[in-house]
């Protein structure tokens, strides 16, 4: 003991350094593992509440089939064809959000068919009669499965539309989960003419939302907690999303970069202003990384995937506008020089840190 005692006497000033690196390197590693554990925690558990509505069956309507995702996983949709007394326009595809199943299409898609457009809703696998997939849980972030299923929705109605004689050109609407395959599945396929995405999220930054909300529970430092600086958070997510990838053995896309490889294809950003769920910063961040033409609603008073509810005819109103001026090709007249399309196209505001009030305080609210 007297020679351990002489050593570190004789080399305390290396043995000061060895231990300032050591405390430099495990304290930030053990803040990150509790971090990470939260985390995954929050992309397993975390899922939005579900409406009473959500949930109602589909009356026997329309042509219900059977086709493959593109990774061949067997899938179940209905094709609803368009009202008999409007003028055929085109074809939209319609992906439901998490935790429910294609007959939400009712809630959202009803208009879209009296406007003259066939609409096509499936199940996502693990959802309505779309089988599970062995070793796969669906959680509520888009990942390679549910753009794998986008992707074969899309080409079965290509293919439809094929045998029909008609154009290989198709809309996209999805809600939350949906509205992010929507726009991972769509790059570089030029079918896709326009992309209706409500709730629509980047998952990295949804998880980062959520742990900054949930973390001062867990927090022991509240110092150092309220003082990580962006380069800790931005590493966080990385790490976050690879070790969730190796976990749940799937992949989470990035929305943020399929935004930006789209070139020039349409999107409606539609988000709920009281979206206590996914921040309506994530609406503007999306925005900010879309390419023209590119729009953005935000729907006062609405929460997620409610704002049809808020404000239903100015919600249907919008969403036929859209898909009549960038898939059907045509404007609907009068309604451009109503509160329609062309007030959506300015940012509300600045991107600001996730998790802010700067959107809904520029609103007033």
């Amino acid at each position: 003991m007297a020679d351990v005692w002489e050593f570190l006497a004789r080399n305390w000033a290396l043995m000061s350094i060895a231990t300032t690196v050591a405390l430099l390197l495990v304290f930030p590693a053990i803040i990150l593992r509790k971090y990470v554990r939260i985390a995954l925690n929050i992309l397993d558990e975390l899922a939005p509440p579900v409406w009473p509505d959500s949930r109602e069956p589909g009356p026997a309507e329309g042509e219900t089939v059977s086709f493959n995702a593109f990774d061949g996983h067997a899938l179940r949709g209905t094709l609803l064809p368009a009202s008999p007394d409007a003028p055929r326009k085109g074809a939209v595809v319609f992906a439901h959000e998490f935790g429910v199943d294609r007959w939400t299409y009712h809630r959202y898609g009803k208009p879209l068919r009296r406007a003259g457009y066939d609409v096509f809703a499936f199940d996502f696998r693990g959802h309505g009669e779309s089988p599970d997939e062995a070793g796969y849980k669906p959680r509520q972030f888009p990942t390679d499965r549910e753009r794998s299923d986008m992707l074969g929705a899309i080409a079965h109605v290509e293919e439809t539309l094929e045998e029909q004689g008609r154009p290989r050109e198709v809309g996209l609407f999805g809600l939350s989960r949906g509205g992010g395959a929507a726009i991972l599945a769509s790059v570089g396929i030029d079918s896709v003419k326009a992309i209706a995405a409500d709730g629509a999220f980047c998952s990295d930054r949804v998880v980062e939302f959520h742990l900054r909300r949930w973390a001062c529970v867990f927090a022991k430092l509240r110092f150092a907690y309220e003082n990580h600086p962006p380069t800790f958070w931005r590493f966080l997510r990385w790490l976050i999303m690879c070790q969730a990838e190796k976990t749940f053995c799937c992949e989470y896309p990035s929305l943020y970069k399929a935004l930006k490889r789209l070139r020039g294809t349409p999107v409606f950003f539609i988000h709920g202003e009281r979206d206590s769920f996914i921040p309506v910063e994530q609406a503007q961040m999306l925005y900010n990384h879309a390419r023209e033409p590119k729009y953005l609603w935000t729907v006062p008073g609405g929460k997620h995937n409610q704002s049809v509810n808020q404000c239903p005819e100015e919600y249907a109103r919008r969403i036929v506008e859209f898909f009549d001026r960038h898939l059907a090709g045509r404007h609907a007249d009068g309604l451009l020089d109503q509160a329609g399309m062309n007030d959506l196209s300015q940012p509300l505001a600045d991107e600001g840190p996730v998790g802010t009030k700067r959107v809904g305080q520029r609103m007033g609210a």
